[in-house]
């Protein structure tokens, strides 16, 4: 867990890039801007996926101190020496996240408390929100920062009703992933609203779950007001979410659910379902919950 106090700090060096490479109020945030005034090179051409081992071992022969999780799957490097970022090809067909992943390995530049890092190797562990490693979550924490211009994504949000339609809307104004942007919607949110992310369990005779939780957000006023949530693990067919997965629905917003707390309170919902094809996104929220929209929002490209 970040410290406030540290949290402060990114936030300021975060706002010291925005404002220096004029990337304040420009929407999608321009990434590019941002590297550039860092004075970093960027390298994507190279599959990182499938990357020579003697790649990797001459950028590690190169440092004096190396950060990473296994040489799995890697999606971004920060080598220091070179002030180079190299970004897994692959993630071309990918802007938000990739944008993500740039972020993260500015961070590690940036943040002068970690340059006796000298070369980062990042994964999807280091680049989730779950990882344990106090360094990459601040990189983490630089990059959602910056994806999202600090309070102007709040104050986007706020022109717009509570809802799926204006978490896609916010996703392609900052360019960013539908997950991150869901996610970074919820934690901020003033509303009474949680977020469900659920990945496909493997197809196996006699198991009838289908998914099982990868994510779980609450927000402040969901947490103070009702508490968490009563839920399992895995879900199965008789919830009324996996039904939208189970018949291939790519969105819904007019699921109705109930739900338990864990203080034993019964809750009426509304949900909104989506489904990027990697994961299912399930946005919860009181009935009767609204957040008055100065902006109309139609839901028509998903992508």
């Amino acid at each position: 867990m970040i410290e406030e106090f540290t949290k402060n700090e990114i936030n300021k060096i975060s706002y010291e890039l925005l404002k220096g490479s004029k990337s304040l109020g420009v929407y999608p945030t321009p990434v590019e801007n941002i590297l550039q005034y860092s004075d970093f090179v960027l390298d994507n051409n190279i599959d990182l996926l499938n990357v020579e081992h003697s790649f990797l071992e001459n950028l590690k022969d190169k440092s004096i101190k190396t950060l990473h999780s296994g040489l799995s799957k890697i999606k971004g490097i920060f080598d220091r020496g070179e002030k180079t970022i190299y970004i897994d090809a692959s993630l071309e067909k990918n802007l938000g996240k990739k944008n993500f992943v740039q972020l993260h390995e500015i961070g590690h530049g940036v943040l002068s408390w970690q340059n006796d890092i000298m070369l980062c190797l990042d994964n999807d562990q280091t680049l989730s929100t779950e990882t344990q490693n106090q360094f990459e979550e601040e990189a983490n924490y630089f990059a959602s920062s910056t994806l999202f211009q600090q309070d102007r994504f709040n104050f986007e949000a706020e022109k717009l009703k509570l809802g799926l339609s204006s978490v896609m809307a916010l996703k392609h104004k900052f360019g960013a992933s539908v997950h991150s942007t869901f996610r970074n919607y919820v934690l901020n949110s003033n509303n009474r609203c949680a977020l469900l992310v659920l990945t496909p369990l493997p197809k196996n005779k006699g198991n009838k779950a289908l998914c099982e939780t990868r994510n779980l957000f609450y927000s402040k006023p969901f947490l103070k007001e009702i508490g968490k949530l009563k839920l399992p693990n895995k879900f199965g067919f008789k919830w009324e979410f996996i039904r939208d997965y189970k018949f291939k629905r790519r969105f819904n917003e007019k699921g109705e659910i109930t739900f338990t707390s864990i203080d034993g309170e019964i809750l009426d919902c509304n949900y909104h379902y989506f489904n990027n094809t990697y994961n299912s996104f399930v946005f919860i929220f009181p009935k009767g919950e609204k957040n008055k929209a100065r902006t109309k929002v139609i839901l028509q490209n998903v992508n």
